[in-house]
């Protein structure tokens, strides 16, 4: 008998099988033939699809982090100062030429 090799499902898989099963249209048994995966599996992803229902409709209220945007401008010039420097000491060793 040959064996399988490892599968990884995406999650947009493993959701479709786990409401699937939250339907009830099915059996585990039906849903494991017709998405060809182990019944662990199903009952695996639908417990944790059931315990984790209420994250979906948390993640819309919390608001993003305010972006500093001072502390953006001081690496933007800081990078473009190192850059700078850097195509100098090149420029002047020989490694990059004039006409970039």
């Amino acid at each position: 008998m040959k064996r399988r090799s490892r599968r990884n499902h995406s999650p947009a898989f493993k959701s479709n099988v786990a409401l699937a099963a939250i339907k009830g249209e099915q059996t585990v048994a039906e849903l494991a033939q017709r998405f060809d995966v182990h019944p662990n599996h199903i009952t695996q992803w639908k417990t944790l699809l059931l315990e984790r229902a209420a994250e979906v409709f948390e993640a819309g209220e919390s608001a993003p982090p305010p972006i500093d945007v001072k502390q953006l401008h001081a690496k933007i010039g800081e990078l473009t100062l190192e850059n700078d420097f850097l195509e100098g000491a090149l420029t002047k060793a020989g490694l990059l030429s004039a006409t970039r």
